[in-house]
C-alpha cells in the first residue's frame, strides 16, 4: 500500500446515519512507518486499535432450559428456536440464523458467539449482582474485598496516553451504583469504579466541547492554578505523613495516590490543550433524547458518540452498560414498556419468559448493536475498516430465566486485523469449560499488551485466532 492511497483530508466530510462531521487530522492516518507526509514508496500504515464492551441486562430468552445451554435432540444436534438469542445449530461454523439473531447474519463472517464462558467470581453474587465482574472477573465474593480493574482500564492504561481521553464510560443510568448493585463496568483497581456517563449531551460536551465558552489560555491558566494547588496538598500531607500510626498512614497513601491521580489528569488535560479539538457537527444528534422520550434514539445516539470518539480518536477504549442489573428503583425498570410496549417490569422479561415479548426484547438490542457494528463496517481505514480494528465485546453476566451466573450469553466481533478469525459458535462447556478472563488474555495479546494472566486466567483461547 503507498503511503497516499485512503488519505484523508482533514475537512473531508464522513456523512451517514444522519451525523455529519469534519475530521481533525488523525495522526493514526498519517504515520506511515515513518515516511514524510507526501512521500511515495510502499509503507506500513499503523492503525489504531480499540475495544468497546456493551452490557445487556435481566437475561436473554433461551427457552430450551435454564443453564444457558440448549437442548439436544436423539440424534445429538442442538434443537432449533426462532426466537432463541442464541444462533442456531451446532458449535462450529456459523451457518443459520434465527428471528433473535437475524440482524446479525451480514455480519456472520466478522462475528462469533462464545457459550460457557462465566467468571467464577460471579457465582456465589448472584445473576443479576455478577454484572458487576463482568469486566474484572474479581472474586468479591470470597477473596477480593472490592471490585478489581476492568479489562478496558488495562488497555487505557497502556495506551490511552496516545489519545485525549484514555477512555470512555457511559451506561445508561449513570455514577458507580453501589456493591452489587453497579452502574458502570469500568474500574480503575481495587475499589475504584469510574462513574458512568448518561446523558448525550454532557458526554458530546466532554469530547469536542470540554472548555466550554471559555478561550485556551484561560483553560491553560486554570490548570495551571489547579497544579499550584494539588503541589501544596501533596508537600503539606507529606510533611506529617512521619507522625501517623500505620492506620493512619495507609489511609493518608491511599489519599495521596488520589491527588498523584488528579495531578495526571490535570497535566493530560494542559498537554492535550496544544492539540485541536475535532470538528463535530452538534446539531446532527439529538442531544437531549433520553430512554423514556424515545428509547430507540436515545441508545443509537448513544452509539453515535461511541463511534465519534473512535473516528476522532477521541479516545480507543469504550464500555456502554445499556442496562443495570438493579433499575428497580429507576425508571431503567419500565425500560420494555417504552420499547414494547409490555405491561411489567423489564426485570420479569427474563423471570416470567413471555416467548414473543422476551424474543422481541433480545431482537431490539440485537437491532440496536448491529446499528453500531455496521457503522464500523462502513467506514473504511487503511487496508480493511473500523471494525477490523475494533475489538466489540456485547453480552451479559445474567444469561438466563434463573439467578444463575453460570455461561454467559457473549458475543464479540471484529479485530480481524487484530489476528482473530470470526464465523464461528464456540462452546466451552463440560471438559472444554474454561474461564471467561481467558478471553481477556487473549483480547490484550491482540491489542499488543503483554499479559500472562488476568484474574483466574488460565491460558489463552486459541479457537479465536487465526493460525
Amino acid at each position: 500500500m503507498t503511503g497516499k492511497s485512503w488519505r484523508l483530508s482533514r475537512r473531508q466530510m464522513i456523512k451517514g446515519s444522519g451525523v455529519a462531521m469534519a475530521l481533525p487530522y488523525l495522526n493514526a492516518m498519517g504515520n506511515t512507518n515513518g515516511m514524510a507526509s507526501g512521500a511515495t514508496g510502499t509503507a506500513t500504515t499503523k492503525m489504531p486499535k480499540r475495544f468497546i464492551g456493551t452490557y445487556i441486562s435481566y437475561g436473554v430468552y433461551q427457552p430450551d432450559g435454564q443453564s444457558g445451554i440448549p437442548r439436544k435432540d436423539k440424534d445429538g444436534n442442538y434443537e432449533h428456536h426462532e426466537w432463541s438469542w442464541w444462533p442456531q445449530g451446532n458449535p462450529g461454523k456459523l451457518t443459520s440464523f434465527n428471528k433473535s439473531t437475524a440482524p446479525f447474519e451480514p455480519f456472520k463472517d466478522n462475528i462469533t458467539y462464545l457459550r460457557g464462558l462465566d467468571h467464577k467470581g460471579g457465582y456465589k453474587l448472584g445473576g443479576h449482582s455478577s454484572g458487576d465482574v463482568f469486566l474484572t472477573g474479581a472474586d468479591m465474593a470470597e477473596i477480593e474485598t472490592t471490585n478489581n480493574i476492568s479489562i478496558d482500564q488495562v488497555m487505557a492504561n497502556h495506551h490511552g496516553h496516545e489519545t485525549r481521553h484514555a477512555s470512555l464510560v457511559m451506561g445508561t443510568e449513570g455514577g458507580t451504583g453501589s456493591y452489587l448493585r453497579t452502574k458502570t463496568m469500568s474500574h480503575r483497581g481495587p475499589g475504584k469504579a469510574i462513574p458512568s456517563m448518561h446523558k448525550p449531551d454532557e458526554i458530546f460536551n466532554r469530547l469536542f466541547n470540554p472548555y466550554g465558552d471559555k478561550g485556551i489560555e484561560q483553560v491553560r491558566a486554570g490548570l495551571k492554578r489547579d497544579a499550584s494547588i494539588l503541589d501544596l496538598m501533596m508537600e503539606h500531607s507529606k510533611s506529617f505523613h512521619a507522625d501517623l500510626g500505620r492506620e493512619d498512614k495507609h489511609k493518608l497513601d491511599e489519599y495521596l495516590e488520589s491527588v498523584r491521580e488528579i495531578e495526571k489528569r490535570v497535566e493530560r488535560t494542559r498537554d492535550w490543550t496544544h492539540t485541536p479539538l475535532p470538528e463535530v457537527d452538534r446539531d446532527s444528534l439529538n442531544l437531549t433524547v433520553d430512554h423514556k422520550t424515545g428509547p430507540a434514539e436515545y441508545i443509537r445516539v448513544m452509539y453515535d458518540l461511541a463511534y465519534l470518539a473512535f473516528v476522532t480518536d477521541q479516545t480507543r477504549y469504550v464500555t456502554y452498560m445499556t442496562e443495570s442489573e438493579q433499575s428497580s428503583s429507576s425508571e431503567l425498570w419500565n425500560y420494555a414498556n417504552y420499547v414494547l410496549g409490555y405491561k411489567g417490569a423489564t426485570h420479569d422479561i427474563a423471570h416470567k419468559r413471555p416467548q414473543v415479548i422476551s424474543g422481541q426484547w433480545d431482537l431490539w438490542r440485537a437491532e440496536n448493536h448491529a446499528y453500531f457494528l455496521k457503522r464500523l463496517a462502513d467506514t473504511q481505514e487503511g487496508d480493511g475498516t473500523m471494525l477490523d480494528n475494533t475489538l466489540c465485546l456485547w453480552g451479559s453476566a445474567h444469561p438466563h430465566s434463573s439467578h444463575s451466573g453460570l455461561n454467559y450469553p457473549l458475543q464479540l466481533a471484529g479485530g480481524k486485523n487484530m489476528g482473530l478469525k470470526h464465523g464461528q459458535l464456540l462452546e466451552f462447556v463440560g471438559d472444554k469449560k474454561v474461564p471467561m478472563a481467558n478471553l481477556f488474555v487473549t483480547m490484550l495479546h491482540a491489542m499488543n499488551i503483554p499479559a500472562d494472566k488476568f484474574a483466574d486466567s488460565s491460558g489463552n483461547l486459541d479457537q479465536l485466532l487465526r493460525v
